[in-house]
């Protein structure tokens, strides 16, 4: 995320897809929210097997909730030079913001239904017990459709002023230019709606392609429902873990198995095609079909990676490990620090690739040092 953030050597494939499609600058933020639910599942599971009361763990996800919130909109309006920050312009959805919130949604939901397994403990053999670690939590699962169905009934079915039902286009000069306004249609008015034009994202990604002049937000409200939707399949890799604990290939199995099975949906809801499905792909969207696709993704990226470093033990995971255990400093300092030395500056030739890519990978090395030198001291910023 940080050598993403920080411009990629400014290539296409490390910039956000204008509207329809993924680049790979498209894939962090789903793959850190599917890994923050799976988390959610082992430590809460943890907590509660230490002997934790429901009640106590609740302060803590709702503090860290706020405090993710808190940070994110400071983090997000800087406005270092321009004195304090103003409520008549400030950004109020953001990373932090969403992820925030989609942290506090699952931890409750899991929260409301965790049970605290201990090491020993393992499924009990039934007619269902291939299923156990899903009918178990069936009002869970209950509840995520419940959420999906009332994205999809927004999305489609909420009449939004001079745009089509279910616009899912970009405005501005796509779709030959008739629906200059409509920009992310039912996402898109919901936001201006409920925050105001003046307190939502005033760049997307939209406006170079597609000459799009409305304000529009990535982070927006009724997207942030289909990122409890992914975090809630990150939650349930984590109970796989936790379930079947050192079976190795009942995990594996499972990985593969969910990794199909969202892949198969995102077909249909795709038709295999950028722009020509049902539901295409679109991460400004955070559309249905993008969090089955790339959950399908980081269920087999998962399904590697456990291979690698559980199975096989070929690999510890390291350098990676480092800046995940102090995530939250990492993503902020890199944010705050972005435009100074000697994480930027000024280059010679400014359309040079292998100047920006030389910036850009030394300015993420730095990051992945220093979180290697807090690991080291034994150092953790934790909320």
């Amino acid at each position: 995320m940080v050598f993403v953030n920080y411009g990629g050597g400014k290539y296409w494939f490390f910039k956000h897809q204008s509207w329809n499609g993924l680049t790979l600058a498209d894939l962090v933020f789903p793959w850190f929210v599917f890994i923050m639910g799976t988390s959610i599942s082992l430590s809460l599971s943890s907590m509660l097997r230490r002997g934790g009361s429901k009640w106590k763990v609740l302060g803590k996800v709702l503090w860290r909730s706020f405090l993710l919130f808190l940070i994110g909109i400071i983090v997000i309006n800087p406005n270092y030079c321009l004195g304090p920050l103003s409520w008549g312009n400030l950004r109020i959805p953001g990373v932090l913001q969403r992820l925030g919130f989609t942290y506090l949604v699952v931890a409750v939901l899991e929260l409301l239904f965790a049970k605290a397994l201990a090491e020993s403990d393992t499924l009990q053999e039934s007619p269902y017990s291939a299923l156990q670690d899903i009918l178990l939590y069936w009002p869970q699962w209950v509840f995520i459709l419940t959420l999906e169905a009332t994205w999809l009934g927004l999305t489609f079915l909420l009449t939004v002023p001079g745009c089509p039902k279910g616009y899912l286009g970009p405005g501005g000069i796509g779709d030959f230019g008739k629906y200059p306004n409509c920009t992310g249609g039912a996402a898109g008015y919901i936001d201006h709606l409920l925050l105001g034009e003046k307190h939502i994202y005033q760049h997307p990604s939209s406006s170079v392609l597609y000459q799009t002049t409305v304000a529009y937000d990535p982070e927006g409200i009724l997207g942030t429902i289909n990122s409890i939707c992914m975090a809630f399949l990150g939650l349930q890799a984590g109970k796989i873990l936790l379930f079947y604990k050192d079976q190795h290939k009942q995990i594996m199995s499972r990985f593969f198995i969910w990794s199909i099975v969202l892949g198969i949906i995102s077909a249909i809801l795709t038709k295999c095609s950028k722009d020509e499905g049902f539901i295409p792909v679109n991460k400004n969207l955070w559309s249905v079909s993008y969090v089955t696709t790339l959950s399908c993704f980081a269920f087999m990226l998962l399904l590697l990676i456990y291979y690698l470093v559980d199975v096989r033990r070929w690999w510890s995971g390291a350098p990676f490990f480092y800046p995940g255990m102090n995530s939250i400093l990492v993503y902020v300092g890199h944010e705050v620090f972005e435009d100074y030395f000697p994480f930027k500056w000024k280059m010679k030739d400014s359309q040079s690739h292998g100047e920006h890519l030389a910036q850009n990978l030394l300015a993420t090395s730095i990051w992945v040092i220093i979180s290697y030198l807090l690991y080291r001291k034994r150092i953790f910023w934790k909320i």
